[in-house]
């Protein structure tokens, strides 16, 4: 790897999930945003990944850690890039639907917050997580 002044910033490598549930009693479908008091943001449950650990694997234990919930993986959607602080951030998703568990507030996470696809749209931070969004309402609408 070379280093010096034309070294290339290391990737930062994280995975998440668009967490999607039928909402009970009505069965319309609903997706979980989590609030990071960090960074004032609505979002997706997201996190990087530990040594070794395949990004499906960092995606269960993220929303786990985030929500509360349980998720069985579904389709993959499309991985994001963005820069973070100069270095290059790839973020994998998937869809995920959750299968069981309740929300605790956590150190990274103090609020969950089920909407619709529509108002999700309207309270997520980032135009980039809308799009995915977008996505999964897509393929669970065609499936």
């Amino acid at each position: 790897m070379p280093s010096g002044p034309h070294a290339l910033p290391k990737l930062i490598r994280a995975a998440g999930c668009v967490l999607w549930r039928r909402a009970p009693g009505t069965g319309a479908l609903e997706v979980c945003l989590v609030h990071r008091p960090r960074y004032d943001d609505w979002s997706h449950p997201k996190g990087k990944l530990k040594r070794g650990e395949s990004a499906e694997a960092a995606a269960v234990r993220e929303v786990g850690e985030e929500t509360g919930y349980a998720a069985e993986l579904g389709p993959e959607l499309p991985t994001l890039r963005y820069p973070v602080d100069g270095r290059p951030k790839q973020v994998r998703y998937w869809a995920a639907e959750a299968v069981s568990g309740a929300f605790v507030p956590n150190s990274e996470v103090d609020e969950v917050v089920w909407l619709t696809p529509t108002e999700a749209r309207t309270r997520i931070s980032r135009p980039r997580d809308r799009d995915l969004l977008d996505v999964l309402t897509q393929r669970l609408e065609h499936h």
